[in-house]
């Protein structure tokens, strides 16, 4: 039988270490883009960097240094298909690489919105996807089409990257629009449920962190949920909510959201607002941290900065210290805020819910009511809609004697005193 599996790309990887720049950033830098390049299918053949002061205006790397890159290839028979750029190019240096090495080159910012068209499934993750494109694309019409225009399939011609190279700018900007219309409309659709959500007091959590942190794993334990998990980077691009429940029956909406990364290039952020859009209206975020990852301290600094630059700074964040189970030192003591955790132990599946809980009260109102012996169905409700701290029946009275927290007091005491006298 003839094997019909398609072959990997091969590519290697060209990096410039900054003189500003320290050896474990750099390191760090370099096995992410090795990441990217492993969970975009390509397999890596050899990383190749130099130490420069900046990138080369014209080449990226100095061209003695591409020239010991082409007699070593020559040398030892090196063959790759592909040259990922551990930064973003401009149309210069892309065209000048493309001429020097004969092979397509696709820088980070390429790599990344390439996983992104892999991984897009709703119609509105497709429709950001080729809108980031295009967008990096127009302004690099004519110097990037000579190296992709070459070949037909593979790394970095996903989407609109192959039709559209011969397109003119006028198309292009023409198509950004409609993209924009539809997006717009999208944005609409959301809002409208989220209006809806808020008219039925619905409290929305949304989970946040750097992508591969294991937010799909606690999405799927807190919400027993199915969502896709795998041990790449951008796993997960559309965003998905479930109902959760907290506290006996409070529900919460949880939403899980794209994982964030370094250097994240603007236009790419803009392009993911609307997708962002459910964590921006949360009511409280929850951060999960890789802590077994070695810089995971760089990676909540990159959450952080994000974060303000959406304007979701001001929104209450609990964070999740993940994958403890991987950890060879002994975690510190969890803070108020702050927990060490791993989603494969059922015991800190149920401490989050219970530190969520926790967490949610400090932002609501004390209530305490009484309600008659016959208000099963309101104290159900109340379960549903309020943290419910104690429920006690008297006896002489005949009464439910009902202490919790509500959102709004006013609101929530105005509805049950509603439906106390409607009962009666």
């Amino acid at each position: 039988m003839n094997e019909t599996k398609k072959a990997r790309e091969r590519a290697i990887i060209l990096a410039v270490q900054l003189k500003s720049q320290d050896d474990f950033e750099f390191s760090e830098s370099l096995n992410e883009i090795s990441s990217l390049c492993e969970t975009a299918g390509l397999d890596v053949e050899a990383q190749y960097t130099q130490n420069r002061e900046r990138s080369d205006s014209a080449t990226y790397l100095g061209k003695g240094r591409i020239e010991e890159i082409l007699e070593q290839r020559e040398r030892e028979d090196i063959e790759f298909d592909v040259i990922i750029v551990n930064d973003e190019l401009t149309t210069s240096q892309s065209k000048h690489l493309a001429e020097a090495f004969d092979v397509k080159v696709i820088d980070r910012t390429q790599l990344i919105l390439d996983i992104f068209a892999q991984r897009a499934r709703s119609r509105e993750g497709q429709l950001q996807v080729e809108l980031a494109q295009n967008e990096y694309l127009l302004p690099r019409l004519s110097g990037h089409g000579v190296s992709l225009s070459r070949l037909g399939g593979g790394i970095g011609t996903r989407g609109p990257g192959e039709t559209k190279l011969e397109t003119n700018r006028r198309h292009i900007r023409s198509r950004i629009h409609d993209i924009k219309v539809q997006l717009e409309e999208i944005k609409k659709h959301r809002a409208r449920y989220r209006e809806n959500r808020r008219k039925h007091e619905v409290f929305q959590v949304a989970l946040v962190g750097y992508t591969n942190a294991g937010k799909s794993s606690w999405f799927n334990q807190l919400t027993d949920s199915e969502t896709f998990e795998e041990n790449l980077l951008f796993a997960t691009l559309d965003p998905k909510s479930k109902l959760m429940t907290v506290n006996d029956g409070f529900q919460v909406l949880l939403s899980d959201t794209v994982g964030f990364i370094q250097h994240l290039p603007t236009h790419l952020v803009e392009a993911f607002s609307s997708t962002l859009e459910e964590a921006k209206y949360a009511d409280i975020l929850i951060h999960v941290v890789d802590r077994s990852h070695p810089n995971y301290s760089g990676h909540i600094e990159t959450v952080q900065t994000l974060l303000k630059s959406l304007d979701m700074s001001h929104i209450p964040v609990l964070t999740l210290l993940n994958k403890r189970d991987l950890l060879s030192e002994q975690p510190v003591e969890n803070t108020f805020d702050t927990r060490y955790v791993t989603s494969r132990s059922a015991a800190d599946v149920a401490e989050v819910k219970k530190t969520l809980s926790d967490f949610i009260q400090t932002q609501f109102t004390p209530y305490d009511t009484k309600l008659g012996a016959d208000s099963g169905k309101i104290i159900s409700q109340l379960k549903q809609e309020t943290l419910v701290e104690s429920i006690e029946f008297d006896e002489q009275t005949e009464q439910y004697a009902v202490k919790g927290y509500a959102r709004d007091n006013s609101s929530i005491v105005g509805r049950i005193t509603e439906k106390r006298e409607s009962h009666e």
